[in-house]
């Protein structure tokens, strides 16, 4: 049994080198891809939350209980974007 699972070790050997050279190679190229395209979601979040007005609005409150006094429900949100109320 052993002799048998000693072949075949024997006869593989020659392929875990360059197997386990793949397998790195691959494992480094998808956690860059993964960083990248987290990093990438990220500064596309970040430019659309800078779009929102509502800090620099009149109407804006900066309280956590009523933030908006003319659209509460929309305030700080993507929504607030193209707010026709915005001065």
């Amino acid at each position: 049994m052993f002799q048998l699972l000693y072949y075949l070790l024997d006869g593989i050997r020659p392929l875990l080198a360059p197997l386990a050279l793949v397998c790195a190679w691959g494992l480094i190229i998808v956690i860059a891809w993964s960083l990248w395209s987290g990093a990438r979601d990220t500064v596309k979040t970040a430019k659309k939350m800078h779009q929102i007005p509502c800090s620099h609005c009149v109407f804006f409150t900066n309280n956590y209980r009523l933030k908006c006094t003319i659209n509460p429900s929309t305030a700080n949100t993507e929504e607030a974007i193209h707010c026709v109320d915005y001065r």
